[in-house]
This record gives C-alpha cells, sequence and structure tokens, in this order.
C-alpha cells in the first residue's frame, strides 16, 4: 500500500506540473534514474529534463559522453557548488518556451529518489529571485509555487521516487549491509551496474579484470582475505562488506584524487596463505618467519595484502618512505584500527599490522 501512496503522489506532481525534472546522483546514473518515473512523463506529454547533480565528482569527459549518447536531454550541475545552475535555467526557460502561448505560469518539478540532492537544488533555484509565491488552489495544503522568473514558477513540492524492491533498497543505503540475511543477490546487481556504467571502477578498486558478476565477487573477497574454513571465499560476508563500501561513499565509480595518488597492487597472498595456516596473530612473529619474503618487495611500489584470521585482520604494506604512512594506509583500506604492528625496512618501508 505505501508504495502504491508514493507512486499516485508522483503521478499528482507530473500531472500538476507542466515541465518534469528528474534529479539524478551523477555518481550512479543508472542506479538513480527511473525508468518508469519516464515512462509516466512521457505518457502524460510533458517535457522531461534530467538533471545530473554532484556532477563535481566525476570526470568532465564522461560527463560530456553521457550527455551525447542520451535519448533524454541533461544538464550536469553540481548543487552544493553552485555550478551549472545558470545553464539548468536558461535550458528551462527553453523548454517552457512553446508552452506560454498557452499557460499564463509554466510549473516546474523536480522528482527523484531520496538524497538525490532534490532539496539542494530547489533552494539554489530559489536565491534571490524567489521574489513570490503563491498558493496552488486544489492542492495538498502548503504547497506552493515560487517564482523563478516572470512566468516560470518552480512547483515546491518534489515527488520523492519509492524504491521499489528490496535490493534497490540496499544499494541505494536504505538499509544496513550489516543487517542483511542474504547479501549475495543485491551485491551481483550492484556489480552489474558497476559494470554496465564504467567497468573500469571495478579494475581500479580491486585490480580485477574477471567478466562475470559471480567471479568478481568471488575474487574480491579472496583480495580480502574473507576466507571459510576449508578454504572456501565466504560470498555472503564478502557481498556484505562490498555493500557497505558503497553505502558509505568509500567505493564509487569514480577515484578520488587522493584514491588515485595513493595507486597500489594487491600482493602477498602467499604469505598471508602461510600466516593463516601457521594462525601467526603476533606482527614480529610473521616477521620472523616471513621477513625475507617481504623484504624482497621493498621498492618504491606500494604493494598491499590483508586478510580476516580469527576474528582479526592482518594487514601488510610496503613501498612507503615512512612507517607510519604505511600503517595509516592500511587502517584507512580495511576501516579499522592497529592493535599492533611492526616495521621493516630502509630507504623504502613496510609494515605488518593487527587491526581490529
Amino acid at each position: 500500500m505505501k508504495q502504491r501512496k508514493a507512486w499516485k503522489v508522483v503521478r499528482e506532481v507530473i500531472d500538476e506540473a507542466d515541465v518534469i525534472v528528474e534529479v539524478v546522483d551523477a555518481r550512479d546514473p543508472i542506479g538513480t534514474r527511473n525508468r518508469k518515473l519516464e515512462r509516466l512523463v512521457q505518457e502524460a506529454g510533458k517535457p522531461l529534463l534530467i538533471v545530473m547533480n554532484k556532477a563535481d565528482l566525476v570526470p568532465k569527459e564522461w560527463a560530456e559522453e553521457y550527455k551525447r549518447k542520451s535519448e533524454i536531454p541533461v544538464v550536469f550541475i553540481s548543487a552544493r557548488e553552485r555550478k551549472g545552475t545558470g545553464i539548468l535555467r536558461r535550458e528551462l526557460k527553453k523548454l517552457a518556451k512553446p508552452l506560454l502561448d498557452e499557460k499564463e505560469k509554466v510549473k516546474v518539478a523536480l522528482i527523484g529518489y531520496p538524497n538525490v540532492g532534490k532539496s539542494t537544488i530547489i533552494n539554489t533555484l530559489k536565491g534571490k529571485r524567489a521574489v513570490g509565491t503563491a498558493p496552488i488552489p486544489g492542492y495538498t495544503k502548503g504547497k506552493q509555487l515560487i517564482r523563478l522568473s516572470k512566468k516560470l514558477w518552480l512547483l515546491d513540492s518534489p515527488g520523492v521516487v519509492p524504491i521499489d524492491d528490496f535490493d534497490e533498497l540496499v544499494i541505494k543505503g536504505g538499509f544496513p549491509a550489516d543487517k542483511i540475511e542474504e547479501p549475495v543477490r543485491p551485491a551481483l546487481k550492484l556489480i552489474s551496474r558497476i559494470l554496465e556504467t564504467r567497468r573500469e571502477a571495478i579494475t581500479e578498486k580491486f585490480g580485477i579484470e574477471a567478466e562475470s558478476e559471480e567471479e568478481i565477487l568471488r575474487q574480491i573477497g579472496e583480495k580480502r582475505g574473507l576466507i571459510k574454513a576449508g578454504g572456501e571465499v565466504d560470498l555472503e560476508e564478502t557481498a556484505r562488506w562490498l555493500l557497505r563500501e558503497w553505502q558509505t561513499g568509500r567505493f564509487t565509480l569514480f577515484a578520488s584524487e587522493e584514491e588515485k595518488s595513493r595507486d597500489f597492487v594487491w600482493d602477498f597472498k602467499d604469505v598471508l596463505d602461510g600466516v593463516e595456516r601457521e594462525l601467526l596473530l603476533d606482527p614480529r612473529r610473521i616477521l620472523w618467519r616471513y621477513g625475507d619474503e617481504l623484504r624482497e618487495k621493498l621498492d618504491n611500489q606500494k604493494r598491499a595484502g590483508i586478510r580476516e584470521i580469527e576474528g582479526v585482520t592482518v594487514g601488510i604494506a610496503t613501498g612507503f618512505k615512512k612507517c607510519d604512512s604505511a600503517l595509516k594506509f592500511l587502517e584507512e583500506l580495511t576501516g579499522k584500527s592497529a592493535i599492533a604492528s611492526e616495521c621493516f625496512g630502509k630507504k623504502w618501508k613496510g609494515v605488518v599490522a593487527i587491526l581490529d
């Protein structure tokens, strides 16, 4: 019933407005565009504009290519940074112009999923130019029109697109990853979406070139050291970890400049296999047993390996000028704090740590 009520509100907004703006998160366009909404708008014969918000977080070249391929007009903006809002205003006036022969006011409505930035865009568009408001006859009490120009008005009742299934709810952060009983299906759906939108993100984040969603998930678990007794990858824990990274924004389609500057390769699988086999959970014992192998890889290439063992995380990082930098890198990579660590090396340094 809740879903039907939500879609009823969206339909009311479409009926009331003359121009519809679908607000989408530029970092995840496939996940935050809604084809059902777009179909409803087109069936109603209303002009539709897609506004990609948070465009400051995606490369300009990628944005231009997406815009070129889209069958619906697209504007990229960053409402938070107040970039592109002038272009948005001009595009709205262009869409409104053919309607002005028949209408005294052209009403624009913003519709989209939660957390895509609708409210920020509305506040940015209001600005100092929002010199007046007018009630909407017959509409829900308190809804208003906000004047953007003499004949262009903003419908201050943005529709919220309901999330229709549980997998989508999880991917969009509406349900905590740690509490999901069956996380593999939404994780595979997320991987499929990433492959369709920008498959390079998988390679950049995990160093994985696999083609299938299942194999990618398995290799992520292998690299993370999420291994069950018997040596098999724990796919459920891997799925929860991946979804948690996505929900918290630690993994996105586009790496930040800071992330790019700390490029590294995954390594030390053989060492970590031995550490797990011998149950070595003391950094000094790990160095005593495997120090020679680790020192052979000390150069200016950053390398890292992590493994979950007996409820803690064993981490190894090399290729740093300072031990503190290597330890901080492991903590950022795992999202955990070091409880014991040992540094090794001369010009180029490495660290072995136990994290929890």
